[in-house]
């Protein structure tokens, strides 16, 4: 779907849902052709752009809404021109069908040829023909009749519900919108199912160019007459938001009748049970994902106290090489202390014996002393002669007489002598 386009001019919606700001606005889209000469110098080129500016000038005072190029080859340049409202498409293909264009540094006229744009919708033929042609379709069970409009290219955020930061479209919104038109039997939003990109391998989440995202959705009435008259009020139309500024954007939507039997009962039991399936099978997956993790926890648990037991077992071991190291310290320590005792205690075993030696030579010292003494006063004792103790022998001489010790000396009580 192309992308939403800003509406300056709402005078032609028609409402659809104002309570969410839904209305319908008529597609107002022409093709202009313009037709190229054929390039007869080497090297010269006709200018797009060029080409468009004069378009854009024959309408006059008017203006597009919107022009593009669709198409591009070396015989024409086919442009898609959209403007405000149905009323002014007549006024431009007046003023750009059959009109001529003269471009600077060319001869030749270029010849343009406008027409409006024909909207790929379906008519009543095509969905009558289809089911009474169709062979495995069943005009009495819902969903194998014309009942089911398949819309594509719905914005998510203009179907979503009126909450803070809600952006994916709401079922709900959706049948109180398209409910305008006849009771709704059946709903369904693709998008909205997450088993169903696995159940039938198509991708729901589509952008559209103007970044907004867009889905699709299955709306099936419960009578004919409703989605005769929801496809009769969205032909040729797209969709408008207004916001509660009064701001307003339109975009395209492609609008066709289910031809798949999309929410018929045996479809939507089908997918039932695919779904239970996904599920079961999701159920199973999450449960091995779960033993998975339970097995990976306790694995890790297993190598986290393994590695605790590990580090416990260095750390020991640090412990007992520390205290080996501190004991052999302490060992050294001790040898050391008892090598200094030793030492200290040999020294002064060496001092008391120097100490002894040195009393027992001054004690023997002392004895000789004393010996020495006694033996002078003997001596001095002997050699004292009374004066009456010497006689003269025969010979002349004279003749000590011994003295027993301590009666050396002169008798107590006076200093006389005595005579022989």
């Amino acid at each position: 779907m192309a992308a939403a386009t800003i509406v300056h001019d709402t005078s032609e919606a028609v409402e659809l849902c104002p309570a969410y700001g839904l209305y319908l606005k008529p597609i107002t889209k022409m093709t202009i052709s313009v037709a190229l000469p054929q390039l007869k110098q080497p090297g010269k080129s006709i200018s797009n752009w060029e080409v468009m500016e004069r378009l854009k000038g024959m309408v006059q005072h008017h203006q597009f809404s919107t022009l593009r190029i669709s198409k591009s080859t070396m015989d024409f340049i086919r442009f898609e021109g959209e403007v405000e409202n149905r009323s002014m498409v007549k006024a431009f293909l007046a003023r750009l069908d059959g009109k001529t264009i003269k471009l600077s540094g060319f001869s030749d006229i270029l010849k343009v040829r406008a027409a409006e744009f024909k909207i790929d919708f379906p008519t009543r033929h095509d969905w009558d023909s289809f089911f009474r042609d169709a062979k495995d379709m069943n005009e009495t069970l819902p969903g194998e009749r014309p009942d089911t409009i398949h819309l594509e290219g719905l914005p998510c955020k203009w179907f979503a519900r009126r909450e803070a930061g809600a952006e994916k479209p709401s079922e709900d919104v959706l049948v109180r919108v398209f409910e305008k038109f006849g009771a709704i039997r059946n709903v369904d939003i693709p998008m909205l199912d997450p088993y169903r990109e696995e159940m039938t391998g198509r991708n729901f989440h589509t952008f559209s160019f103007g970044g907004h995202l867009n889905f699709e959705a299955y709306v099936q009435y419960s009578e004919y007459a409703g989605f005769i008259q929801a496809m009769s009020a969205l032909r040729g139309m797209k969709l408008m938001f207004k916001g509660e500024d009064g701001k307003a954007v339109a975009c395209n939507i492609k609008v066709s009748f289910d031809s798949t039997k999309h929410l018929s009962d045996a479809s939507i039991r089908k997918r039932q049970l695919e779904r239970q399936k996904l599920q079961e099978l999701e159920q199973q997956r999450e449960e091995q994902k779960r033993r998975e993790k339970e097995a990976e926890e306790r694995q890790r648990a297993e190598e986290r106290k393994q590695k605790e037991l590990e580090e416990m077992e260095r750390e020991r071991k640090r412990e007992e090489k520390l205290r080996r190291r501190e004991q052999r310290q302490r060992d050294r320590e001790q040898r050391r202390s008892q090598k200094k005792l030793e030492k200290l205690q040999a020294e002064e075993q060496r001092q008391l014996q120097e100490k002894v030696r040195l009393e027992e030579r001054r004690l023997l010292l002392a004895q000789r002393n004393l010996q020495s003494l006694r033996l002078l006063t003997e001596l001095l004792g002997r050699a004292k002669v009374p004066a009456g103790s010497v006689r003269l022998g025969a010979s002349g001489r004279s003749r000590r007489c011994h003295t027993p010790p301590g009666l050396v000396g002169p008798p107590a009580g006076g200093t006389g002598s005595h005579r022989g």
